[in-house]
């Protein structure tokens, strides 16, 4: 059995192989979001291919067809690298497939390009302090009042709040609809009036999620998505998006490559930690589920071609696996340094900038965060394998 792609996807290997080596040097370390040269990165992966290849050029994207072996050369290839990988987030990697499935032409038009690009940077608005498990029970309104939208209300664990320019964000626009059926999807500039934004510390000790208080904020009457009061539609295709962006099995495998060369540099008594019996078995197990990942993501992808291909559970399971996946191999990275995996933030002995400390505390979170862990063990019985639903509990 011949498993080579072929002369043709040999030859786009050896240009992605070129376009590395050509800009090996790019260091984007500490640049900030939004900066020139990040801008300038990623409009370059674009025009090259290698981001945004399937989104046309209208909306900023590369404009090219569909493909599923050149996806995953261009994933491979850049895994190996230390070269700046595309941005990603929840604009990127969220909002815009949403809006070329649901958003009206003037939205693709205004808010996918900049977005791609990386000069517009969003945030979620979804969970409240009494609606995280339970999201369509948010409480947050949204009131016409003519040409205008007034938001009164609280989100929290607002992902880059403090950073963004604009929120997607749901609020309850029909108070007297079923919960599910009252809520709005809405378009809100973050430099509005009315709006204020507490940092949360978290356990890795930065603050990336925040506070979010709406007070008569006014914002745009077309800046919905969606029909009004049928904002849980655009949530639920959100969500879709959010599961996979929380496991990009890409990223897994650039982590994976860097696991392996941290095993290869740390020793105990002078014998490489990849040598040793018991830390090469857990690699190898964390090995064997990237890989496992890797083909689930090409099960996924290939339904983006094949319409008749059914891959709802391969895209169920993403969140899940993939948060514990990456869990896991953080894990063994801070046990492979020993007691040097116990040090943090200024220490001068401190490997990766703290890099593995910070995303091992971070994907405890995400085991919770985006829907736990339990939470999505319940949707992938019920959705994907048809079991029955979990039973209520019934008040006294």
């Amino acid at each position: 059995m011949d498993l080579n792609y072929g002369q043709e996807y040999e030859d786009f290997r050896n240009e992605v192989q070129s376009f590395i080596k050509t800009n090996e040097k790019v260091n984007l370390h500490g640049a900030k979001l939004r900066s020139p040269e990040r801008v300038e990165w990623q409009k370059k992966l674009i025009d090259h291919g290698y981001f945004a290849r399937s989104i046309p050029k209208q909306y900023g994207g590369f404009g090219g067809e569909v493909d599923i072996i050149k996806t995953r050369i261009i994933a491979e290839e850049f895994a190996k690298s230390p070269i700046p990988k595309p941005l990603g987030g929840q604009g990127i990697q969220m909002l815009v497939p949403t809006l070329l499935e649901l958003g009206n032409e003037e939205q693709k038009q205004t808010y996918i390009k900049p977005t791609l690009h990386g000069e517009m940077i969003w945030c979620q608005g979804y969970s409240e302090p009494n609606s995280g498990s339970d999201l369509a029970s948010l409480q947050t309104k949204g009131e016409l009042d003519g040409e205008e939208w007034v938001i009164n209300g609280q989100k929290i664990w607002t992902s880059t709040a403090k950073f963004a320019q604009m929120c997607f964000c749901l609020v309850r626009t029909e108070p007297e609809a079923p919960k599910h059926q009252g809520i709005s999807f809405l378009l809100i500039p973050m430099d509005s009036s009315g709006i204020e934004i507490r940092p949360i510390m978290q356990m890795t000790l930065d603050a990336d999620f925040n506070e979010v208080f709406f007070t008569d904020v006014r914002i745009p009457k077309e800046n919905i998505v969606g029909e009004r009061g049928e904002g849980w539609k655009v949530a639920n295709s959100i969500l879709g998006h959010e599961r996979g962006s929380l496991a990009d099995p890409n990223v897994t495998m650039t982590r994976l490559n860097a696991l392996i060369n941290l095993m290869k540099d740390e020793t105990i008594d002078g014998q490489r930690i990849i040598d040793k019996d018991s830390f090469r078995d857990r690699l190898l197990k964390i090995q064997g589920r990237v890989l496992a990942q890797q083909s689930n993501s090409l099960r996924i992808l290939s339904g983006q071609i094949n319409k008749d291909q059914n891959t709802s559970m391969a895209r169920l399971i993403t969140k899940l696996q993939g948060t514990e996946l990456r869990h896991e191999l953080e894990a063994l990275a801070i046990d492979a340094m020993g007691e040097l995996g116990t040090l943090y933030e200024n220490s001068p002995h401190l490997r990766d900038n703290g890099s593995w400390q910070m995303s091992y505390m971070y994907f405890l979170g995400l085991i919770i965060g985006g829907g736990t862990s339990q939470i999505q063990k319940n949707i992938i019985s019920e959705r994907g394998l048809g079991m029955p639903k979990e039973p209520k509990v019934q008040g006294n």
